[in-house]
C-alpha cells in the first residue's frame, strides 16, 4: 500500500494539474519556442498556478511511491494519470465516454494490471554497471534533445507531440534518477545528497520537463501532447529502471509475453483515451 496508494493518488494529481495547465496554456500569446516567456505569462493566471499545485502535489506522492518501490512498478501506475485528466475533462467538457472512451480506460487498466501481476517488479541487489548506466543516460537526453530541435520544423499539432514525447523521455528518466537518490538517502541524513550529482539532475530534468510541457501545452489540444507524454513517460521510466536502476521483472516466456502485450495495451488505450473529444475542450482564442 506505500506503493500503490501514493503512486494511484500522484497519477489523480498530475492528471487534474496536467487538465488546469493545459486550458490556461491555450489562451496564453503564442511565443514558439521562448519558453521562459511562456511560463512568466502562465504564472499570472490562478489557474495554471492551480495546476502547478496539483502538478507538484503529485511529484511528491510519486517520489513517495519510488521511495518505496520499484520505478517498474510505479511508473504503469503513474500512466493512470490520463484516466483522472479524462474524467475532469469529461466533466468540463459534458462530453460522453463512449465505446472509445470506455474501450480506451478498459485497455489502459487491464494493460497495468497484467503487466504488474506478470511482470512482479523486484528490485536489484545493486545499481546496474557504470557503462550501462552512462549510455542509457546519454541515449535518452540525446533523444529528447533531437526531439527538441526536430520540432523547430514541424506544423503546431506535431510540435506539441514531438516536445511531450521529449518531456516523457526526460520525466522517465527523473523517475530513474528519483529512485536512485532514495537509496542514496536511505539509512542516512537527506544531506547525504548533496553530496551526490543525481538530484540535481533530478530537478534540472524536471524543469526542462515542465518547459517542454507548457510549451506544447500552448501549441495544440491536449490530445495532441498528453497521450504521447503518457505513454513515453513510462515506457522510459521502465527501461531506466531496468538499466539504471537495477530492477528486475519476470522473465519467463509467458511472462514476458504478457509484460508485451500489456505494455501495447496500456499505449493503446493512452491513444484511445488521448484522442477521446473530451481531452480536448474548447478555450478561448488566442491573443
Amino acid at each position: 500500500m506505500t506503493v500503490f496508494l501514493p503512486g494511484i493518488g500522484g497519477a489523480c494529481c498530475l492528471g487534474v494539474g496536467f487538465v488546469l495547465q493545459q486550458r490556461q496554456a491555450r489562451r496564453a500569446p503564442l511565443s514558439g519556442f521562448r519558453i521562459l516567456r511562456l511560463v512568466l505569462d502562465l504564472m499570472r493566471h490562478p489557474e495554471w498556478l492551480a495546476g502547478i499545485a496539483a502538478m507538484i502535489v503529485g511529484m511528491v506522492l510519486s517520489t513517495i511511491a519510488l521511495a518505496n518501490g520499484q520505478v517498474s512498478l510505479v511508473e504503469p501506475l503513474t500512466a493512470t494519470n490520463l484516466l483522472f485528466a479524462m474524467a475532469l475533462s469529461r466533466r468540463l467538457t459534458g462530453q460522453p465516454l463512449g465505446w472509445n472512451g470506455w474501450g480506451g480506460v478498459l485497455l489502459l487498466a487491464l494493460g497495468v494490471t497484467g503487466f504488474i501481476v506478470a511482470g512482479q517488479p523486484s528490485e536489484g541487489g545493486h545499481l546496474a554497471g557504470p557503462l550501462r548506466r552512462w549510455i542509457l543516460f546519454g541515449v535518452v537526453v540525446a533523444l529528447a534533445g533531437l526531439l527538441v530541435a526536430f520540432a523547430r520544423h514541424l506544423r503546431p499539432t506535431l510540435v506539441a507531440t514531438v516536445l511531450a514525447c521529449a518531456a516523457g523521455l526526460l520525466y522517465g528518466l527523473q523517475d530513474s534518477l528519483t529512485r536512485v537518490s532514495s537509496r542514496l538517502a536511505s539509512g542516512h541524513s537527506v544531506a547525504v545528497l548533496f553530496a551526490h550529482w543525481q538530484p540535481y539532475v533530478v530537478v534540472c530534468l524536471g524543469l526542462i520537463g515542465l518547459g517542454l510541457v507548457q510549451s506544447a501545452f500552448g501549441t495544440a489540444p491536449l490530445r495532441s501532447s498528453l497521450p504521447v507524454l503518457s505513454a513515453a513517460q513510462p515506457l522510459a521510466g521502465i527501461a531506466c529502471g531496468i538499466g539504471i536502476v537495477g530492477d528486475r521483472l519476470r522473465a519467463t516466456p509467458g511472462a514476458l509475453a504478457v509484460e508485451a502485450v500489456g505494455l501495447v495495451a496500456i499505449v493503446i488505450g493512452i491513444v484511445l483515451i488521448g484522442r477521446h473529444p473530451c481531452v480536448a475542450p474548447k478555450v478561448a482564442h488566442r491573443r
